[in-house]
């Protein structure tokens, strides 16, 4: 499956551009978005009753911070603390539940952080509960979280499954022992096996793992090693994400030494070389940086163009809503993006006050509806058909946006795009380069200013 790339169109596209987790990005959303703007929106919401929600929590806690860790996070021996924060997610779910009411169903719940196994037993079953109490779960709803294996063991895990836990993501990042060192994570590949081993015994409907390639000290063949490792334990699913150096956003990432980190030819091939092993061991690319069997509800849902993706990754859940608690927290709910304060005190602040801890948030126009399903479905399918928009906007995607796709023309010429009669279609070569592609559909983004605020596209 390698495919060729010259080092000429990397040098030439890998530029500083947007993820599109979001459409609106959080960098233009307005610090003005009011609470009342957010009452109104969860009105909203009330009154679509029959509307499927999805549920974040952000668990910021750590042990220690890793060096090259682009979470919001927050490093603690005191594990008291998570009471006091748990307190304050409780108040903030009771102002929600009162204007929403209670016992709405939840097709997926997902924790991350932070590391949300950071919590004891006991608060983990305390945190469960805060949800339990007021929404709906059924047998069909995925309820995920993130672990790192470092703090777990066997009995946790089966801890996790027993409260109802059904998908689990473990933290590997990499095997190679000088590379945890110069991230500042040490990793015993014997514990990452034994708690892997033990989500299999515990029952778990889905185990993944997350890696990163990038890093420093990093080379084509230590991560030959990682990904070998990985692909030995079967995974349904692994997330392979592109290291983001940005000090400027991270503090902690000054810690990384530049000097070690691959360049931008060598990271690439780095993700090649994960594509081609995935590949071989029977996995399917998903979107930009996942992987999944191919025989995983992922990979039939690539195959179906029916693929989503939210700020909680790619998914076959895509409810209308998704309603996000804790420090930093985003919401996306009746066309609203709302994030909570990523200060810890100035969100305990705000809640102890009674109101929401909100920081920023954004209403979404008409126009950034349109462009948000055009940009979600070309990064999770890899095709943008002109009909997409007719059902919900009343014209195609040719009569709504003609300008931009024939700035998309460009890339055809290079060989990422295949216009067809019916839609644009993302080639192999293409997907290495859907970021950019992407970035002709941004209404808001500004080029000149965009190197300070986002990572390089590849």
């Amino acid at each position: 499956m390698s495919i060729e790339v010259p080092q000429a169109l990397l040098e030439k596209h890998n530029i500083a551009g947007p993820r599109y987790t979001s459409y609106p990005t959080i960098p233009i959303w307005s610090a003005e978005y009011s609470a009342d703007e957010y009452r109104r929106a969860l009105q909203t919401l009330n009154d679509r009753k029959a509307d499927d929600l999805s549920i974040y929590l952000h668990l910021p806690f750590c042990a220690s911070h890793c060096h090259y860790c682009g979470c919001n996070s927050i490093a603690s021996q005191k594990r008291e603390v998570v009471e006091g924060y748990l307190d304050r997610v409780e108040r903030e779910l009771e102002m929600v539940t009162g204007i929403i009411g209670t016992g709405r169903r939840i097709v997926q719940i997902h924790w991350g952080g932070g590391t949300p196994n950071y919590l004891n037993d006991a608060q983990l079953e305390r945190a469960l509960n805060l949800f339990k109490t007021r929404f709906t779960l059924d047998t069909h709803s995925e309820v995920s979280l993130e672990v790192d294996p470092r703090i777990s063991n066997p009995e946790q895990i089966a801890h996790l499954r027993k409260l109802g836990f059904n998908r689990i993501s473990l933290g590997v990042q990499d095997f190679e022992r000088n590379v945890q060192e110069a991230i500042g994570r040490i990793q015993s590949k014997q514990r990452t096996l034994d708690v892997f081993k033990a989500c299999r015994e515990s029952g778990f409907e889905g185990v993944n793992l997350d890696i990163v390639y990038g890093l420093p000290e990093q080379t084509g063949e230590s991560f030959k090693k990682t990904l070998a490792s990985i692909i030995g334990l079967k995974p349904d699913r692994v997330a392979c994400f592109s290291y983001a150096h940005v000090p400027w956003v991270k503090p902690q990432q000054k810690l990384v030494k530049t000097g070690n980190l691959p360049n931008a030819y060598d990271k690439f091939s780095l993700f090649q070389t994960a594509i081609d092993m995935f590949n071989d061991a029977g996995y399917d690319w998903i979107g930009i940086d996942h992987f999944a069997l191919r025989q995983d509800e992922l990979s039939i849902a690539l195959r179906e163009r029916r693929l989503h993706r939210n700020f909680m990754g790619y998914t076959t859940r895509p409810a209308m809503h998704m309603l996000a608690f804790g420090m930093s927290a985003i919401s996306e709910i009746a066309d609203c993006f709302v994030q909570n304060n990523s200060d810890l005190q100035k969100y305990y602040d705000a809640i102890d006050a009674g109101g929401f801890p909100i920081v920023r948030g954004h209403t979404l126009t008409r126009d950034d509806r349109m462009r948000r399903m055009a940009i979600i479905h070309l990064m999770c399918n890899l095709e943008l058909p002109y009909n997409l928009t007719i059902d919900e906007f009343g014209a195609g995607l040719d009569a709504l946006l003609p300008d931009e796709l024939h700035q998309m023309r460009k890339y055809e010429e290079e060989g990422f795009l295949i216009f067809e009669s019916d839609k644009i279609r993302v080639t192999e070569l293409g997907r290495f380069f859907v970021r950019n592609v992407c970035m002709e559909l941004d209404a808001y983004l500004d080029r000149d200013s965009g190197s300070r605020r986002f990572s390089k596209t590849i």
